[in-house]
């Protein structure tokens, strides 16, 4: 595709082209999970690698997670400021902007440090429904050594849809994010 070169060109990334296959389309069809977070780790970490602008950054990383990872309605990221989130670069419907630290699932993982995953959001004490059509959520803290960053927040239309393997496949992803943002 014209207008793409050096990494974008190396992974293969394009505007939209349904005949062109992304890095990640042949371990999604193969069905194995781990190889998928697997393979887009590496992915991830060499798009990342030669960018020291933190919003690039978070923008290729919300970007490429959407896209490769199916049943998705929203993807991204929300950044520590004070004593609140505040939204960062994503992928999907406008999001809520401003989440108060403890409040909802991005806040409570911030607040607690911990990833939480949601099976059934409508379940959730005090979810926050940015988008009325997410059914399940993950979210898992940024955490350079002691310090919060953020969070990633991952949602779905699909009850139900992540896992066990997928809070450890994002968990590494988001340890790669923070090593490209500090």
């Amino acid at each position: 595709m014209a207008g793409l070169s050096g990494r974008s060109a190396i992974l293969g990334l394009t505007m939209h082209d349904p005949e062109r296959p992304t890095p990640w389309t042949s371990v999604r069809r193969e069905g194995d999970k781990a190889a998928l977070y697997a393979e887009l780790a590496g992915e991830l970490d060499a798009l990342l690698a030669d960018e020291r602008d933190r919003v690039a950054n978070a923008a290729n990383a919300a970007a490429a997670i959407y896209h490769a990872l199916g049943a998705l309605n929203w993807a991204g990221f929300y950044f520590l400021h004070g004593s609140e989130l505040i939204l960062g670069p994503f992928q999907g419907r406008p999001a809520c902007v401003r989440i108060p630290l403890g409040k909802g699932v991005c806040g409570t993982a911030a607040a607690q440090r911990r990833s939480v995953l949601v099976p059934d959001v409508s379940a959730y004490p005090g979810h926050i429904a940015c988008d009325s059509q997410s059914r399940s959520e993950l979210v898992v803290p940024l955490m350079a050594a002691d310090e919060l960053l953020g969070v990633l927040d991952l949602d779905s239309p699909v009850p139900a849809r992540f896992d066990e393997t997928d809070q450890i496949g994002c968990e590494r992803l988001a340890a790669i994010v923070v090593r490209h943002l500090s």
